[in-house]
């Protein structure tokens, strides 16, 4: 069964508790996502650094139930 957009959101909020996190449904069918995660833990982090964080905090599901997971990650502008 595919993952909710909810449910992924707050495994990595769970595992980054300063994300923002932005899903978008890729197909319309709930099984392939995109998720943009923003967080002001990543400041200073290589762009590999930051995505590795995020799919520690998801774990095993990563090519398990969640198999398509399209990832962009961002630290939050400063005005």
């Amino acid at each position: 069964m595919p993952m909710s957009a909810d449910e992924i959101e707050a495994l990595i909020v769970a595992g980054i508790p300063d994300a923002r996190v932005e899903m978008t449904d890729l197909a319309g069918d709930g099984d392939h996502w995109a998720a943009r995660v923003t967080a002001e833990s990543f400041r200073g982090l290589p762009r590999l650094k930051q995505q590795r964080a995020v799919y520690a905090a998801l774990g095993d599901r990563m090519g398990g139930v969640l198999h398509a997971l399209q990832l962009s990650t961002a630290v939050p502008v400063q005005e």
